[in-house]
């Protein structure tokens, strides 16, 4: 894997062990919510979320041995994360995430239109499960992704090559 310019100021690079802090940081904000209303100390809660980021890393590498684990950056500077499986019949976003502090910037949707292109090219749909309560479902909808599969607390959305948004 190589890096790719995604636009004039974003770009993906592959992720190395020394994004290894970064990257805890960008796992982290995907609890922030959850994680203000426990009574933990600062110390307390990266101890809890570095070990439920190093077993997600571990469960994406081990059930995707060939997933690409990707750092976004913009301007320069690491804002997000994309991991992505390049299956037979689909590509799959395991995880995109952007920092809390560079969401609604801009930075997450050249990213996925990137793949979606990236998958168009090959012939491949585009799939992404997102929470049920996930606040990107408004962003992959405008993008022509369609929710096509439900369980209690996750939807599977879809775009299929030749689908507009």
């Amino acid at each position: 894997m190589s890096e790719i310019i995604i636009s004039p100021n974003i770009k993906l690079r592959p992720a190395a062990p020394e994004d290894e802090e970064f990257l805890i940081s960008v796992y982290g904000s995907t609890r922030e919510q959850e994680l203000a209303m426990v009574p933990w100390t600062d110390e307390q809660r990266h101890v809890f979320i570095k070990f439920q980021y190093t077993a997600q890393l571990n469960y994406y590498q081990s059930e995707f041995p060939n997933s690409e684990h990707w750092v976004i950056e913009a301007d320069g500077k690491p804002v997000g994360r994309l991991f992505l499986d390049r299956r037979e019949t689909q590509f799959r976003i395991l995880d995109i995430t952007i920092l809390t502090a560079h969401r609604g910037k801009g930075f997450g949707e050249p990213v996925i239109r990137h793949v979606m292109n990236e998958a168009a090219a090959v012939g491949k749909a585009v799939g992404i499960n997102l929470d049920l309560y996930s606040t990107s479902q408004p962003i992959f909808e405008r993008l022509g992704f369609t929710a096509t599969e439900k369980t209690d607390s996750h939807t599977l959305y879809v775009w299929q090559v030749g689908q507009e948004p």
